[in-house]
């Protein structure tokens, strides 16, 4: 005969004390003293009982899981094509999320969306009745009427954006700093006068703050940004690609430097340009934005913006939580910092050995493995 399953009746008896106070401690409620919630949880290992996640939730009026929405880059089929419709950076992201929300007794729900999607907003609203909250990437939602209209119904955290939005806490990286940082590293120290950017796409809150704050930054210390070296793409490599390859077929002179809103862009312009029969950085600098673990291993390595997708992912969820309990008051905007590593594509030998302000935050772990 099959021996059942504990049940919380056991804990109870097991702990000494009453199966109401079993479930507030199974639910982390404030009303349950530590010394009686250690008992609890002593009793529970010892009997190896795991919660009824349904019950819990009956009990709580909760689902216990958070959802995350992030945008899908069209499939065309190919091998390259498959290979895009995952953005690194967004990969590092979710696993900060997901290992955040486990430490708070979430489980994370994913979903994509993508430009061509049909349904749209009703895509959004359905998980509205599965999940507790929702944290939104760039670009999932198209306008502050949308997001205004899914906040009365959940709670959101968006993961980029102006930070100006009166119906969601946004989390973002400083953007604005990170490329003044980068302008001033390519004119001071490597005197360039005239660059490119390649932008990511054009609807993203972070594509748009990175080429403003670029151009703004250029023009400031007397360099150049001409129109024409102003490229579209759409955050893949196979988008720099494109974008690099038709700039290449104007008669117009190339700039010193290209900087890129993101990493896996850097990758399909260093492609091209090498192609082309371009050196980098001798005849072309090139810098990214994220730096993904790869860009190390480029030739030659990349210089890039470091930004920490985990920090990123953990910060969106340690919002969600906090708006769910009510428990403190939630900032509606949190910026985090960014940090310019220099690496060969731009001239430099070494990493810096200067101590960056997220290097005080968090020790930055293997994000691609």
């Amino acid at each position: 005969m099959v021996d059942s399953p504990p049940t919380i009746y056991d804990v109870a008896e097991l702990a000494g004390v009453s199966i109401a106070t079993v479930s507030r401690a199974i639910n982390s409620l404030d009303s349950v003293r530590p010394a009686t919630r250690a008992k609890v949880m002593a009793a529970m290992d010892e009997l190896d009982f795991v919660p009824n996640v349904v019950a819990r939730g009956l009990s709580s009026g909760k689902h216990w899981i958070l959802g995350l929405v992030f945008m899908r880059a069209p499939v065309d089929g190919s091998v390259l094509g498959v290979e895009e419709a995952s953005l690194l950076y967004t990969d590092i992201v979710i696993r900060g999320a997901e290992t955040r929300a486990a430490e708070h007794g979430y489980s994370l729900l994913l979903s994509s969306a993508y430009d061509a999607h049909p349904s749209g907003m009703t895509a959004l609203l359905s998980l509205t009745g599965t999940v507790d909250g929702l944290i939104l990437l760039d670009r999932v939602l198209k306008s502050d009427e949308d997001l205004a209209y899914l906040a009365k119904r959940i709670s959101v955290v968006l993961l980029a954006g102006k930070g100006d939005s009166p119906s969601a806490v946004t989390i973002r990286v400083d953007n604005e700093n990170a490329m003044q940082t980068l302008a001033e590293h390519l004119v001071k120290v490597h005197g360039i006068t005239s660059v490119g950017f390649v932008a990511g796409s054009h609807d993203s809150p972070d594509s748009v703050a990175r080429v403003d704050a670029f151009r703004q930054s250029i023009e400031e210390l007397g360099a150049t940004l001409k129109e024409v070296d102003l490229l579209d793409s759409d955050w893949t490599s196979a988008g720099g690609e494109k974008a690099m390859q038709a700039r290449l077929r104007l008669s117009e002179p190339l700039p010193q430097a290209f900087a890129c809103a993101n990493d896996q862009t850097a990758v399909g312009v260093i492609y091209v340009l090498n192609a082309a029969g371009l050196k980098i950085p001798d005849d072309v600098v090139v810098t990214g934005f994220d730096d993904i673990t790869l860009t190390r291993y480029f030739t030659p390595p990349l210089t890039t913006i470091r930004q920490s997708g985990g920090l990123l992912g953990e910060a969106a969820v340690d919002a969600l939580v906090a708006m769910l309990d009510g428990s403190e008051v939630v900032n509606r905007t949190v910026v985090l910092p960014t940090e310019l590593v220099v690496r060969g594509s731009c001239g430099c030998v070494t990493e810096t050995d200067v101590k960056s302000p997220l290097a005080e935050l968090v020790t930055l772990r293997s994000e691609v493995s």
